[in-house]
């Protein structure tokens, strides 16, 4: 997904690889790349990658890193860490081991014996697996989830990344209907909604890297203004948010005005067994709760019958459910056409797409 997402930002030549993509670009790529991509999860700078198998080798191949070409003389650089299937495998040894390079790095810049600390953020990740070390610069901050909208919290909240996602792996576009009759507090029609709207989800916050001496400040003047520029105008019909929780609908209402999304969206308190729609070929992206949502005894087996239901009186809508419910597919009495398996925290899911017919194309005649 977030491979695609960098195809259509300008960036083909990337490599996929395990949780990560690669790729070689500008300054320019930072600002736009935390500004617009909608799934990932951060943007990192790749300083240096190597093998060590000891202490000794982790500190001298982190040391002779250009750590001085980004890092002024009074940046705060904590350093996170994490370990897998490697010889180092105590994270706190490792993390102090690097930061204690780093700072002797600096010292052949700068001529002082102590950092103060007391400047911008550099967050430092050291990386290793299977001996393999991956040092990164963090030029995003708190995640690419946190777009600033969601002040108030609901049961169960999905993340922005991942409502993002769902939205990008349906059939939905600014033409089509949408519907989710189990909106909570709004995460899945607002991702939608800015997406109909080609509104860069990182418009309302701000990134650690935004004051960066590296980093002119024209960089992010020019990916604000691009981003400006690129927002299409208000929906000409709202998507619609459904659900049973009157409280969780007012919230909903709050996140969209302040994701700049309020005239796009319809929410309205509403049982699923009133879900209904006079459009043709819409799409109802859901995440219908679970038992991990519900009490222990909850049965959410009903539910789900009487969503299949409701959704048989929609022929030509295409219909996406996120859940961990396992046989969705016999609950429906349909086999899905595509389903893919997605994580919602730590809770394992299914994701199961029910496409419905194309679209009849419109045809002009002179």
């Amino acid at each position: 997904m977030v491979a695609r997402e960098l195809k259509a930002l300008g960036y083909p030549e990337h490599q996929v690889e395990d949780g990560r993509i690669s790729f070689t670009a500008d300054a320019s790529a930072i600002a736009r790349c935390n500004l617009w991509l909608r799934s990932a999860d951060r943007v990192l700078v790749k300083v240096g990658e190597f093998a060590a198998r000891d202490f000794g080798e982790l500190f001298d191949r982190t040391k002779a890193l250009p750590w001085a070409e980004w890092l002024p003389q009074d940046a705060r650089f904590p350093v996170r860490g994490r370990s897998t299937k490697s010889q180092l495998h105590s994270v706190p040894h490792c993390q102090s081991i690097t930061k204690k390079a780093i700072v002797e790095a600096l010292k052949f810049r700068y001529p002082v014996e102590t950092f103060s600390e007391t400047g911008s953020l550099y967050p430092i990740d050291v990386s290793i697996h299977k001996d393999r070390v991956t040092l990164t610069l963090d030029t995003t901050g708190p995640g690419l989830h946190k777009r600033g909208y969601r002040t108030l919290s609901g049961p169960a909240p999905l993340k922005e990344t991942l409502a993002a996602a769902l939205v990008q792996l349906s059939f939905f576009n600014a033409d089509r209907p949408f519907l989710d009759p189990f909106c909570g507090t709004g995460t899945i029609p607002i991702e939608a909604a800015l997406i109909a709207r080609n509104r860069a989800p990182g418009l309302l916050r701000t990134f650690a890297s935004q004051d960066w001496v590296r980093i002119e400040p024209r960089v992010w003047h020019e990916a604000q203004t691009e981003a400006h520029d690129l927002m299409r105008p208000p929906l000409e019909s709202p998507l619609i948010g459904t659900d049973l929780d009157e409280a969780s609908i007012r919230q909903a209402r709050v996140h969209a005005k302040q994701a700049g999304v309020s005239d796009d969206i319809h929410f309205q308190q509403q049982d699923v067994a009133q879900l209904s729609s006079s459009r043709s070929y819409g799409c109802c992206i859901c995440n219908p709760p679970y038992g991990e949502r519900m009490s222990e005894d909850g049965d959410v087996v009903p539910l789900y019958r009487t969503l299949s239901r409701r959704l048989e009186e929609l022929p030509t809508w295409s219909t996406y459910v996120l859940t961990s419910v396992r046989d969705v597919e016999s609950i429906f009495a349909r086999r899905c056409d595509k389903k893919r398996k997605l994580y919602n925290g730590r809770i394992e899911c299914t994701y199961y797409q029910f496409f419905g017919p194309r679209p009849r194309a419109r045809i002009g005649l002179a």
